[in-house]
């Protein structure tokens, strides 16, 4: 596996953190059955892979039609890694988008934020904007991560079942630690770009 898919996938599965999702989701759909359940997963799944691919082939016109530059979205993406890390290391109930919505959901917040939330789209935008012609290791990247996704969401509720609350907490923990050097990275990437450009 080349060395820039292996990187994208790494940072791509932990700020979608599918196993951090798990209880959310697991909660979530509580009251709806197994077959039904499978299906919302795989539609909201769809919904976010679709979102994803979209910032990332129109993510750069994007930035140009608001006058935003790479150091910007650097230190934006940065900033947000770095909050949702926090609260990965030090769970709150609510998870670490803050969001514990009712009945069966569509779109948000299960799409939108939980997996293609803020963080994700601005790192397949910064992807894509600093390296364009990658492109085809960014989309092969983007459909491995989701497909990661979805089957760890499908199996949630046997590996809440197997593993613990606790098991599950200090997963969510450690990815949370190497989201946090990840932010930090990109935070300071978007500092030294922003400061060669005043040169």
């Amino acid at each position: 596996m080349p060395l820039d898919l292996l990187s994208a996938l790494v940072l791509l599965a932990l700020v979608t953190d599918p196993f951090g999702n798990v209880p959310i989701v697991n909660g979530m759909l509580a009251g709806v059955p197994s077959p039904r359940r499978r299906l919302v997963i795989l539609r909201e799944c769809a919904i976010a892979f679709a979102t994803l691919m979209a910032f990332m082939l129109f993510g750069h016109k994007f930035l140009e039609v608001m006058r935003l530059s790479d150091a910007s979205l650097s230190i934006a993406g940065g900033v947000i890694l770095f909050m949702i890390a926090i609260r990965m290391v030090f769970p709150h109930p609510e998870g670490a988008l803050g969001v514990r919505p009712e009945g069966e959901p569509f779109i948000v917040p299960l799409a939108i934020p939980l997996i293609a939330g803020p963080s994700a789209l601005a790192t397949v935008m910064l992807m894509a904007t600093r390296e364009p012609a990658k492109l085809g290791v960014w989309a092969a990247a983007i459909t491995a991560t989701m497909a990661l996704v979805a089957a760890v969401l499908l199996a949630g509720e046997w590996l809440q079942r197997r593993l613990g609350e606790r098991v599950m907490q200090a997963v969510e923990r450690l990815m949370g630690l190497i989201l946090t050097a990840m932010a930090v990275e990109m935070l300071l990437g978007g500092i030294r770009t922003f400061v060669e450009g005043l040169r």
